[in-house]
């Protein structure tokens, strides 16, 4: 490594790499470190790989606003550098009265947020649309879709490098200290301990993200930084019932607590998986129970009828670093420089769990304003 860097981004995760992307100008050192063999072996490659529309999140929040752009991104990046993606839609369903008065809730909070095409549909309507699927209600949102998620971060990273960055695997790091206006990074890495100084930290580190903010000296329960892992298991549909629904089925969203409750998501082949779960961990683990079958059996048999125990068995699990406790209110996303703890050019990405994939080029634009002011550079691009 060089003595000094411009930009330093902790983890190649989708984010990570979205930055590394926008940040990389061809006159800037650009490292990224990636503890990891591999870029997004976590978080990024363990979720439902979907492009969420931003229905579900409140009102001017972080979440909300680059959930909404980065929607429109995708769709656009994906068309043009030939990244799989697939605009399915979605219907949040209502199995009772009581679910269909709050679909207008969603509907209305969809609207707030600029989400466009939402409509109610009835019974019948939904019944024309996806003859398996049972609902007295549903909310259609036409936006949402599925994506080849390392398609895209293949992108990001082949984008960062053409333009000079540079990515380290298996390159944890270890220390973070201020020194006058630059800060040393110490990483470990096969030859040992490596220092080295920057002027910029972006610190995309995912689920390892608060223990880098301590590295740098924050007190991230003094700061509400601290994690939870919530972990989120899939089943897999199995035989000729895997293509009973063209389009991705969500149940009304649960008022507490992380995840937006078991759905039915569809990868590029179009087959089906069931998931995410929602349980708090202490530990990374991404082993899935097979006892829980008669969890998501149950979850999702109220709108997809036609499913039976049998056709359920376990695929993968992933982990989300959530700042949301259990039974706890939606939290929003944490995107800041931390110049008012004494740390300018440290920013600070925490909490990014979902919509983090669909929001990454607007997280990657938003992150780039905020290093141009730290560098002291006016000149922005945009993402393309």
């Amino acid at each position: 490594m060089s003595l000094t860097v411009d930009i330093t981004i902790i983890g190649a995760g989708v984010v990570g790499l979205a930055v590394a992307a926008q940040v990389a100008d061809g006159r800037r050192e650009v490292y990224i470190l990636e503890k990891n063999d591999s870029f997004g072996q976590e978080t990024s490659s363990r979720n439902s790989q979907l492009i969420h529309s931003g229905v579900f999140y409140p009102e001017g929040s972080l979440k909300a606003k680059t959930c909404v752009e980065g929607n429109a991104s995708l769709y656009s990046l994906c068309q043009r550098h030939g990244i799989g993606c697939q605009r399915r839609g979605k219907l949040v369903v209502a199995v009772d009265n009581s679910e269909a008065e709050q679909l207008e809730t969603l509907l209305q909070s969809g609207r707030e947020n600029n989400v466009e095409g939402l409509r109610l549909l009835t019974p019948k309507e939904v019944e024309e649309m996806e003859p398996n699927v049972k609902a007295v209600a549903a909310l259609f949102v036409p936006s949402a879709g599925v994506i080849d998620v390392y398609g895209l971060m293949g992108y990001f990273l082949a984008k960062a490098r053409e333009n000079g960055a540079r990515i380290g695997y298996r390159s944890k790091v270890v220390a973070i200290d201020k020194l006058g206006s630059q800060y040393q990074v110490t990483v470990e890495d096969a030859s040992g301990y490596v220092p080295f100084s920057t002027r910029v930290i972006v610190n995309c580190a995912g689920l390892n993200c608060d223990q880098v903010a301590e590295l740098a000296g924050i007190d991230i329960v003094r700061a509400g930084y601290k994690l939870y892992y919530c972990k989120g298991e899939y089943f897999r549909v199995m035989g000729s019932k895997n293509k009973l629904v063209k389009r991705l089925i969500y149940p009304m969203p649960r008022p507490r607590g992380a995840g937006l409750g078991i759905h039915v998501t569809l990868d590029l082949e179009g087959k089906m998986l069931l998931g995410p779960s929602s349980q708090y961990v202490d530990e990374i683990d991404y082993s899935v129970d097979s006892q829980h079958k008669q969890l998501f059996y149950d979850s999702v048999v109220k709108y997809l009828p036609c499913i039976q125990l049998d056709d359920l068995e376990p695929e993968m699990a992933g982990i989300r670093p959530t700042l949301q406790g259990p039974e706890a209110g939606l939290t929003d996303f944490v995107i800041r420089d931390e110049s008012d703890k004494g740390l300018p050019g440290f920013v600070n990405l925490i909490g990014i769990e979902s919509p983090g994939l669909t929001s990454a080029p607007a997280i990657g634009r938003y992150v780039a304003s905020m290093v141009d002011e730290a560098l002291g550079d006016a000149r922005g691009k945009s993402q393309g």
